[in-house]
């Protein structure tokens, strides 16, 4: 099984990639996590706003590697997820996924959880705003995209409901996996 989750920056596309990796492994699935913030292209070639490095721009992502590897891995582990901003960007990836999580956030959440995460160092605000501004751009499911579980990422993960929904037959999956 292949699983996308899709969300804006601090949303808890890695907690919940990170839930499932634990919960398949306890039930003797062999499970890996892919992230895609790994499949960035070298910096040089990354566009920039206002001289600053744009990471919030899909063509920041290498999505021919993803792909690769996610295709590589799939034959290799009963779970694979993927996770990453722009997991629902690319119309070839979406097509690899037998199922999709979208995780959302307010504008207020993704707001105070930036201010919180010091990990690049200072952002300034402009550029806080391009994050939210570039995600509803370019990282939101379109309307296209079928079976998609939108989960709300505000407080703990309803992981029954999850669960459930990946367990759910598709007519990408032959059998659920528990």
């Amino acid at each position: 099984m292949l699983i996308g989750i899709g969300g804006v920056s601090r949303s808890g596309k890695s907690t919940l990639a990170n839930l499932l990796v634990t919960h398949f492994r306890k039930n003797g699935k062999k499970t890996i996590i892919f992230h895609q913030d790994d499949f960035v292209f070298p910096e040089t070639q990354i566009p920039k706003i206002k001289n600053r490095t744009d990471w919030e721009s899909p063509r920041s992502i290498d999505f021919d590697l993803f792909r690769e590897v996610l295709i590589l891995f799939r034959e290799k582990f009963d779970v694979v997820i993927a996770e990453g901003l722009f997991a629902f960007y690319d119309e070839p990836t979406n097509q690899l996924f037998d199922k999709k999580l979208y995780v959302k956030i307010s504008k207020r959440t993704f707001l105070i959880r930036k201010a919180m995460d010091t990990r690049w160092g200072y952002e300034p605000t402009w550029f806080i705003d391009h994050i939210w501004h570039s995600f509803q751009k370019y990282g939101k499911p379109q309307s296209n995209i079928k079976h998609i579980l939108q989960v709300s990422g505000e407080d703990e993960f309803n992981m029954e409901k999850v669960i459930k929904y990946l367990n759910k037959s598709n007519p990408n999956t032959e059998n659920p996996i528990h």
